[in-house]
C-alpha cells in the first residue's frame, strides 16, 4: 500500500482541532540516539492517578535497570495531542494507541511495526494480535484489554423468582427470560455499534471482512442480528439507556432500572463508586446462531516510526508487557493482562472476572480499517432509530459508507 508522508497524512487524518497545552508543547525535537543513554518520551491516556503512578513506577524501574530515562506524560486528549505531535514532526517515542485509531496511524506509516520483536509475542491473545495487525504486520504489543459480558442484578433476579439455571446462554434463552422479568426493564443496552455489535458477531456477521478489505455490513447475518435486537426493543424486553433517562446502560443498571446489561469490566469500578450496594454477577454473553461472540477493547504500546530511540523504546515496551508487570498493573488499576500466560494468576486474584477473560478466546476487535470514524458515527445514528426503522435500510447505508471508506 502506498504510504503518505507522515506529517501531511497525520495532519489530514487527525487535524489538530485546537491549539493548546499538549504533548507537542512540552517536547523539544526528538533526541538523537547515539551510543549513550536514551531519553524516552512516553504519552499515556491515563484512567486516573492510580494508572499514572503505576506506569511511572514501572518506567522508573526500567530506567534504573537500563541506564536510560523515561518521562511519562498523562494526556489531556491523546488523540488531539498525537495528531499535533505527528503533524509537527515531534511524536513521543512511546504512546498508547487505542484499537479504534490504530489503522488510521498504521495506514500513514506513523507507527513502527515492532510487534514481532517482543519476546514470546505469540503469548498475546490471538484476537488482540489481530487487532494490531495491519497489512500482514503485527505492529504493536497489546497493553491490556477488556471484553463485553452479561451483567445481572442478583437481587432483581431473585425478586423475579429466577434461578442461576435461568441465566441465558443462548438468544432463545435470553428472549424467554426477558419475558419473565416484571417491574423493571429486562435488559438495558447502549445504542451504539460497540455494544450492539456483539449480536452481529454472535450471528456470524461483522462490518468488514476478517482482513478489513471488504465491506460486509449488509450481510444476512447482520440483518438477522438487528432484526433480533429490534424485536427485543419493540417488545420492551430491552431498552436503550436514554429511554431510561441514563447516560449509559451501566447507569440504568446501577439505578435498578434494569435486571441485566451488556458492558465491559469497567462497570466494576462504576458500581463500586456510584452504586456500592447493588449486588451483581457477570456471565458470558448468550450465544447466537453462529455461537459465542463479544467485542474486545484494547490499547497497544505504539512506537513512533520517527523515533530516534527505537531500540530503547522496544526494550521499554518489553518491560511493560512482561507477565509480572501486567499483573502489577492489573492490581493497581483494574486492567486485564493481554498475555495468555497471565490468565491463571489473574483469575486467582480476580475470580469474578472469569466471564470477561473467557471472552478473549472469541472476541472481535474494533473495525481494523482507516477512515471509519464517520462511517461508524453514521451507523450509530441508524441504530438509535432501530426500533422504528427497517434494519435493511440501516445496513444498506452502512454497506455503502464502508465501501466508500475502504475504496477511498
Amino acid at each position: 500500500m502506498k504510504r503518505l508522508a507522515i506529517p501531511a497524512a497525520a495532519a489530514l487524518l487527525l487535524s489538530a482541532t485546537a491549539c493548546g497545552s499538549g504533548f507537542e508543547d512540552q517536547q523539544a525535537q526528538p533526541q538523537q540516539q547515539t551510543g549513550g543513554p536514551a531519553a524516552l518520551q512516553v504519552l499515556i491516556a491515563s484512567s486516573g492517578a492510580a494508572e499514572t503512578e503505576a506506569v511511572e513506577q514501572a518506567a522508573d524501574t526500567w530506567a534504573k535497570a537500563t541506564g536510560n530515562t523515561a518521562k511519562v506524560t498523562p494526556a489531556q486528549d491523546i488523540n488531539q495531542q498525537l495528531g499535533q505531535a505527528f503533524a509537527g514532526g515531534t511524536p513521543p517515542d512511546v504512546f498508547y494507541v487505542d484499537a479504534s485509531r490504530f489503522a488510521d496511524y498504521a495506514s500513514v506509516g506513523a507507527l513502527e511495526p515492532y510487534g514481532d520483536k517482543i519476546s514470546d509475542g505469540q503469548d498475546f491473545y490471538p484476537s488482540l494480535r489481530q487487532t494490531f495487525t495491519y497489512d500482514g504486520k503485527f505492529y504493536c504489543a497489546p497493553k491490556d484489554f477488556s471484553t463485553l459480558a452479561l451483567v445481572v442484578n442478583d437481587d432483581l433476579w431473585k425478586r423475579n423468582e429466577l434461578t442461576d439455571d435461568e441465566i441465558p446462554t443462548t438468544w432463545d434463552e435470553l428472549t424467554a427470560v426477558t419475558k419473565k422479568i416484571k417491574g423493571v426493564t429486562p435488559l438495558a443496552v447502549t445504542d451504539a455499534w460497540d455494544r450492539l455489535g456483539v449480536f452481529m458477531v454472535q450471528a456470524g456477521g461483522w462490518i468488514t471482512s476478517e482482513d478489513a478489505t471488504q465491506a460486509t455490513g449488509d450481510s444476512p447475518q447482520n440483518l438477522q442480528a438487528l432484526q433480533y435486537v429490534k424485536g427485543l426493543l419493540t417488545g420492551k424486553q430491552a431498552q436503550y439507556a436514554r429511554a431510561l433517562d441514563a447516560g449509559w446502560a451501566g447507569e440504568a443498571f446501577g439505578k435498578g432500572q434494569a435486571a441485566m446489561t451488556i458492558e465491559g469490566n469497567w462497570i466494576k469500578g462504576a458500581m463500586k463508586a456510584d452504586f456500592p450496594d447493588v449486588k451483581f454477577s457477570v456471565h458470558e454473553l448468550p450465544a447466537g446462531p453462529a455461537g459465542k461472540g463479544t467485542l474486545s477493547f484494547t490499547n497497544c504500546w505504539g512506537i513512533a516510526a520517527k523515533s530516534a530511540n527505537k531500540a530503547a523504546a522496544i526494550s521499554f515496551v518489553e518491560a511493560m508487557t512482561k507477565t509480572d508487570q501486567q499483573m502489577a498493573f492489573a492490581e493497581a488499576f483494574g486492567v486485564m493482562p493481554s498475555r495468555q500466560s497471565a490468565k491463571d494468576a489473574y483469575l486467582k486474584e480476580f475470580p469474578a472476572d472469569a466471564a470477561f477473560v473467557g471472552g478473549a478466546e472469541y472476541a472481535r476487535g474494533p473495525v481494523n480499517a482507516p477512515k471509519m470514524d464517520s462511517v461508524l458515527s453514521d451507523f450509530n445514528a441508524g441504530l438509535q432509530q432501530l426500533a422504528t426503522q427497517d434494519p435493511k435500510t440501516i445496513l444498506a447505508r452502512l454497506q455503502k459508507n464502508t465501501e466508500s471508506a475502504l475504496g477511498g
